[in-house]
């Protein structure tokens, strides 16, 4: 199957997800996640009206998306990753929203690198929503001290962000990440990978970060 009869059948499968919702489609970004995929690969999901991809790193963005985005209007690039904060202020520069915000050090490297650019991407607080030490993201019992601190800082904390564990029925997950939303003010939630968006969606999902299921098997 090429990218963009991929691209056709995810958006439809968000659409039906919507449709069960009860929710508006509009409130649902389908973000393309082109992590070690090459430019090639990603211009006929370009040319097929995608317009928002996702990254992991910043270095591999660097190398790709400039050229894109002066070939290509209304692009939008995501970093879905984790951030180390010595690259914050090229993340800042690249991209139009960071969804890896999660410790004290980096609310203080972005808050910095935004007051020198002058631009402010969209900012989600990245949850270790299953509790697993191997992954990124802030503790849930740390979240309302780190969203206190970074709206000190001058941040506006947009959105949550979480990954369930691998393995496991994603659903009581995404929906303690849409409890956390509410209680804290944020209205956007990015949840929602190749094998669970739909759940996502049907659970309020504002953002899914889809990768396998549009370019297929990772290089």
């Amino acid at each position: 199957m090429q990218e963009t009869e991929r691209l056709a059948e995810v958006r439809e499968r968000i659409a039906r997800a919507a449709r069960v919702a009860r929710r508006d489609l509009a409130d649902v970004t389908l973000i393309a996640v082109s992590k070690t995929h090459a430019a090639e690969t990603i211009v006929p999901l370009i040319e097929a009206g995608q317009r928002v991809f996702g990254e992991n790193r910043v270095q591999e963005a660097e190398a790709k998306w400039p050229a894109l985005a002066e070939r290509y209007e209304d692009l939008q690039l995501h970093l879905v990753g984790q951030l180390q904060s010595n690259k914050a202020e090229a993340a800042v520069r690249l991209f139009d929203a960071i969804h890896s915000v999660d410790r004290p050090s980096l609310v203080d490297a972005l808050a910095r690198a935004i007051d020198r650019e002058g631009r402010s991407p969209t900012l989600f607080v990245q949850v270790n929503i299953g509790d697993e030490p191997q992954k990124g993201g802030c503790a849930v019992a740390a979240l309302p001290g780190l969203l206190d601190q970074a709206r000190g800082a001058g941040l506006t904390i947009a959105g949550l962000m979480c990954v369930p564990p691998a393995g496991v029925e994603a659903a009581p997950y995404f929906a303690l990440l849409a409890k956390l939303a509410r209680d804290q003010g944020v209205p956007l939630l990015s949840m929602g990978m190749s094998d669970d968006f739909e759940t996502a969606v049907t659970l309020g999902a504002t953002h899914v970060r889809v990768g396998s299921a549009l370019f297929g098997a990772r290089a």
